[in-house]
């Protein structure tokens, strides 16, 4: 069982629902469009690790007040200590690689590696993973969600893909334990247009939705 840090993170991750996920090639923009969805209201946020300066970005929004890193694509265990070290407290992959899972533990923060069946969600918790990233999109996500938690309620699942402001509650009511934004947050015009207004209004817009739907319940 998650104790300590670990054990905080993941609370924060639940609490929090929602995240910001970046993949760019330029450091920069990512750095300023992700300002704009801190700006907007998103406390939970993550940069991959194919985006150029993502252990700076890291380190950088490590350092905000109130605001909780991830590191993205993280597919080696040296990763994962590149990673934290710069100031990330959870770990992301596409993948299910149980060296990395056993990494985070050892490095105290979760782990939430990419799975796509429910064979692969049960593997990944079993080998210690603390959530369970459904990528890519599946058909009919919500009720594959729902599918999936009938028999296996015990999975954190947390979708990145098909993810939208308009739907994400759905997911949520699902059963999903948070959801991840990406290129529908951090739209691909908008990145190219450099509109961080943009940006800000659509995360305003999420954490405006999240609050109706916490109201709700």
């Amino acid at each position: 069982m998650a104790e300590g840090r670990r054990a905080r993170i993941i609370a924060t991750i639940e609490r929090e629902r929602v995240s910001a996920i970046i993949r760019t090639d330029d450091q920069k923009l990512a750095q300023q469009a992700m300002t704009a969805a801190v700006d907007g209201g998103l406390r939970l946020i993550e940069f991959t690790m194919t985006t150029p300066g993502a252990l700076e970005l890291i380190e950088e929004f490590a350092q905000r007040e109130g605001v909780t890193v991830g590191g993205g694509t993280v597919m080696t265990p040296t990763m994962a200590r590149d990673a934290v070290a710069a100031g990330a407290e959870f770990l992301v992959s596409p993948t299910v690689d149980r060296e990395v899972i056993a990494e985070a533990a050892l490095l105290d923060v979760p782990s939430i590696p990419g799975t796509y069946t429910p064979t692969e969600m049960e593997s990944a918790h079993r080998w210690g993973a603390d959530f369970v990233k459904l990528f890519p999109a599946p058909a009919g996500g919500v009720e594959f969600i729902r599918s999936v938690l009938g028999p296996l309620p015990h999975l954190r699942i947390f979708p990145t893909a098909g993810v939208t402001p308009e739907n994400f509650a759905e997911f949520l009511d699902a059963g999903c334990a948070g959801v991840g934004f990406v290129r529908s947050l951090f739209d691909p015009a908008d990145m190219a247009a450099r509109d961080f207004a943009a940006i800000r209004e659509r995360a305003s817009d999420i954490m405006r939705r999240l609050q109706e739907w916490r109201s709700s319940r």
